[in-house]
């Protein structure tokens, strides 16, 4: 089978996934922009099998990726800096487990649920301003983004003013559609910006996590090395936000297309089956690049040589009726409880889940609440999403609110 083009001109990311993993079978060859050629698994089978060897016959560390140091891959390819980077994402076994015990520490059940108090505070804030902003209202640009930026910001203590600049590096980064240069560009700003930032923190600390791993990095500093430290904010303020601002979106469009399906408001359990069902089948996160084979591997049937790069489709896994059945791709909360792979699996399985379940429950259930009438203004065909070959959101979500209760 003759290499896959990804992405497609015309075609969302998801679509395309699902077309291939339809017609192209669990594993298929693909070529990614910068004619680099890879692997992409796109089936619940084949990502299961994929995730859970992570660390024994697969490693995320891109120094297990040949091409990127041979010449064959030029050093201005855009996905290069998203997949070279210091951090927890590229570290396998005893590295990781490190980073990821330290990181750990912005997540424990007891931090996320210290949160909801303020996360509900800031959600009425938004909605409060949202009637003011005439009809229709923008609702990524007014609500889903705002939120998860302001969330993970305060936590990791980014000024205010500073937090929407953090969102256009990501989004630069992100989006195929930048240049090389564009994209290079954006990654040494943000990475500039967080060694002035680490600075200021170290000479005026305060009440936030950032704060918390400088303490912890000069009472123990053989663990985390300043070029960490970078990465670390790096990964969270990306990933804190990202996934979040576009699961809380996708999930309002689902919902919109069948109002039969929004819970009431103080219905907790209700809640939580719609936000487990938006990462089943409406996930942010479609692509999670790369793994790399220790040695040449079989999966599902398909040899894949050692060295090379595997993207890890979750959308393909979350949608795959061989596991969920013929309405696979349906959005249904109804649904009876099934494991899926939204978060990932195994080792590298996502240290935020529990603050991304907490928002998206937050977030849902207080605008529904406060706008039960709410409905896109705009045929959802209409809906542009966004050009980025590892996250999907509508890049706007025009609204009318609604009459309220």
């Amino acid at each position: 089978m003759e290499p896959q083009q990804i992405p497609v001109p015309g075609e969302r990311t998801s679509q395309t996934i699902r077309r291939f993993r339809d017609h192209g079978g669990p594993v298929v060859p693909i070529e990614l922009p910068g004619k680099v050629n890879a692997w992409m698994v796109t089936s619940y089978d084949s990502v299961s099998e994929v995730l859970l060897n992570d660390g024994t016959l697969f490693s995320k560390s891109p120094l297990n990726f040949p091409a990127l140091h041979d010449g064959t891959i030029p050093p201005d390819w855009p996905i290069r800096q998203l997949i070279q980077g210091d951090h927890l994402l590229t570290k396998d076994g005893a590295d990781h487990r490190r980073l990821r015990g330290l990181i750990n520490r912005a997540f424990t059940p007891a931090r996320v649920a210290s949160m909801e108090p303020r996360i509900q505070e800031l959600t009425d804030g938004l909605l409060d301003r949202l009637a003011g902003e005439g009809e229709p209202v923008d609702l990524v640009r007014h609500f889903s983004e705002p939120l998860p930026i302001a969330v993970i910001c305060e936590l990791f203590g980014v000024p205010e003013e500073e937090r929407y600049q953090i969102r256009e590096w990501t989004n630069t980064m992100l989006f195929h559609t930048a240049t090389p240069e564009e994209a290079a560009a954006a990654g040494g700003q943000m990475l500039a910006y967080l060694g002035a930032f680490v600075e200021r923190k170290r000479a005026e600390p305060g009440d936030d996590l950032t704060s918390g791993l400088i303490q912890a990095q000069e009472d123990d500093g053989d663990r985390l090395s300043d070029n960490e430290m970078l990465w670390i904010l790096w990964l969270v303020l990306i990933a804190g936000h990202e996934t979040t601002v576009h699961l809380i979106a996708n999930t309002v469009v689902a919902l919109c297309a069948d109002p039969a399906q929004i819970p009431a408001a103080d219905d907790r359990d209700a809640w939580a089956a719609v936000v487990e069902e938006a990462l089943r089948s409406r996930n942010s996160v479609l692509n999670v690049l790369f793994r790399y084979p220790l040695q040449d591997v079989q999966i599902c049937g398909t040899k894949i040589r050692a060295g090379e790069p595997i993207s890890v489709a979750l959308h393909g896994a979350g949608t795959d009726p061989a596991r969920y059945g013929a309405g696979a791709e349906r959005f249904d909360a109804s649904r009876e409880p099934d494991a899926h792979v939204g978060f990932g699996r195994g080792p590298h399985f996502c240290l935020g889940a529990p603050l991304a379940r907490l928002e998206m429950r937050i977030a849902l259930s207080s605008l529904f609440g406060r706008y039960p009438g709410l409905r896109p203004a705009i045929d959802a065909d209409a809906i542009t999403y966004t050009p980025s070959l590892i996250t999907e959101g509508p890049m706007e979500l025009p609204v009318v609110l609604g009459p309220r209760p």
